[in-house]
Parts: C-alpha cells; structure tokens; sequence
C-alpha cells in the first residue's frame, strides 16, 4: 500500500525522447519503476533503448494509454508546452498527473488546474520532484538511493529539502514521499496529502514541510486540527527571509506578518504539530515520535 503510487502504477513520460527526459527515465527504471512508454509528437513508432530494454514512443498519450493501460505520465516538456501537454494527459483520462516543469505561467497554471479539478484525473505540480514510493515506484526526478521503505509519510513544497528529510530519516524510511511544488497554484495540496496519509494503514507518522508566502500552511494547520490523528512534524522553511523578497519558489513571498514562518509554526503548533526550527531538529522530532509508535 502507498498513496497515489504503488509497484502496479504504469507510467509513461511525455518527452522521454529530450535530454531531461531520457536521463530521469533512465533513473525512475533503475529504481523499479514500471515505464510503458514515452510521448513525443512525430516520433511515433519509436523506441528509446533503456539497459537493452527499448521503450515505444507514441505520437500521442491517448495513442500511449490505448497500448499500454497507462495510469501515471510524468511531464519533460518545456514550459511553453506545458498546459497541452497536461490537458492532453487529462483528457486521455491518465489517473495521476506529475508535472516536472518549473517556469510554467501561472495563467497557463490556472487554466490547466481547472480543467484537471473537474475531471478525474490528480495532478502533482508544476515545478516539483515528483513522487516515490521507496521500494515500489518512482514517478518524478527524486533520487531514489536517499532513503528506503518504512511508514513515515512525507509532504513537501520543497525538492531540496524533501531529499534531505529523507535521507536524514533513511534508517526508518518512508511509505511514499510528495514534492507538492512551490508554485502559486498547485495541483495537489499539503491537504490532499495529510487526508491520504491518515487513511493509509502503512503510514504511522507524517512530516509536513512549508515555506513562507501564502496561507497553505495555516489551511493545513486546520485540517490536522480537525481530521489528523496520527503524530505530524512539521517544518516552514525562510525563517530568515526578509519581508517582501521572493525566496527560491514563485510563491515564497511575504508581505508583512501575513506568511511568515513564525506566523506558520505558530499555526501548526496550535494545531498539535511539532514544528522544527531546522530540517535536522524536525527529522530528531520525528524520531522520537517513531521511537514512541515502536515501543508502544
């Protein structure tokens, strides 16, 4: 069992054929990913060789899903493309959408969200790592040698700070690990992630990680307030940030006390969770919440 992904997830990967594309296929199928096939217009009959296996490309992800039963395509395209690639994939009716690109418009954002949110598709993004689930699956660019299996859920606007977390926490290991992204507008949210985790029954633990700018955190707060009954710890990246700077996302800005780490830990602390004032400090928080479930 794992959210959103799991070792029966077909994925294909629109632009496979580019250079991005080519290399994260390559290290998705080294970490045990099952990828059925590649999307590039015109290049349709295809094959891209991957350790001797080769891989069809198709013109189209309908033409992609019809051959293969594919559930999950994994986006490598410019940020020009990006909303028809991801309306593409949506009315192919792909399940899970993880949209890699950084640099997407927020109006193209917008438009795509919307038609995604009413349809029955899930999308992961723009501007993220994707997602693993240690040891089954692996649909996105995180490094799948960081850390292995175990039952600690991770939700993250951060990629950088995803791979730490979960390399600090390697030894325990993780049910599956989300890059939500650090956009304005996302596909999937720190809630959709937190309702997922608490409904999983291998998942015994949750990490949160935020960022400044926005209210996503404080929102979230109030959901774990209300619906979360396993231990969460939390951590809000920019506690140094200066007022009114973008910080690395597009979204990372704040404008006086609204946004700002503190006003965030405080939320989530209200709310039961733990907050770290570093990632180290939230992944020895996490610990002792495991070395409790263990020896309960």
């Amino acid at each position: 069992m794992a959210i959103l992904l799991n070792s029966s997830s077909k994925i294909i990967v629109q632009g496979m054929t580019g250079s991005e594309g080519r290399k994260h296929t390559q290290r998705m199928i080294m970490s045990g990913s099952r990828i059925v096939g590649g999307v590039t217009p015109g290049k349709g009959g295809q094959s891209v060789l991957f350790e001797e296996d080769p891989v069809p490309v198709f013109n189209s992800v309908a033409d992609a899903r019809a051959a293969t039963g594919a559930n999950v395509t994994v986006i490598f395209v410019p940020a020009a493309h990006t909303k028809n690639a991801v309306l593409e994939a949506t009315r192919a009716g792909i399940e899970l959408i993880v949209c890699i690109t950084e640099g997407v418009p927020v109006g193209d954002t917008a438009e795509f969200y919307a038609e995604v949110a009413e349809s029955n598709s899930r999308l992961i993004g723009p501007n993220c790592p994707g997602l693993i689930s240690p040891g089954k699956s692996n649909a996105g660019i995180i490094p799948a040698n960081i850390s292995g299996p175990g039952r600690i859920g991770l939700v993250s606007k951060s990629g950088t700070l995803t791979y730490q977390m979960m390399y600090e926490l390697r030894d325990i290991g993780f049910s599956t690990a989300v890059g939500i992204g650090g956009d304005p507008i996302v596909g999937t949210t720190h809630i959709d992630c937190l309702q997922a985790f608490e409904e999983d029954p291998e998942t015994d633990a949750i990490v949160m990680i935020g960022e400044i700018g926005g209210d996503a955190e404080e929102r979230a707060a109030d959901y774990i307030r209300e619906h979360v009954t396993k231990p969460v710890i939390g951590y809000v990246a920019g506690f140094t940030a200066p007022e009114g700077k973008t910080m690395g996302h597009a979204g990372a800005i704040v404008s006086g006390s609204a946004g700002t780490a503190a006003a965030k830990k405080e939320a989530l602390e209200a709310a039961g969770v733990q907050v770290g004032r570093t990632p180290s400090e939230a992944a020895a928080l996490m610990r002792e919440v495991m070395r409790g479930i263990a020896n309960a």
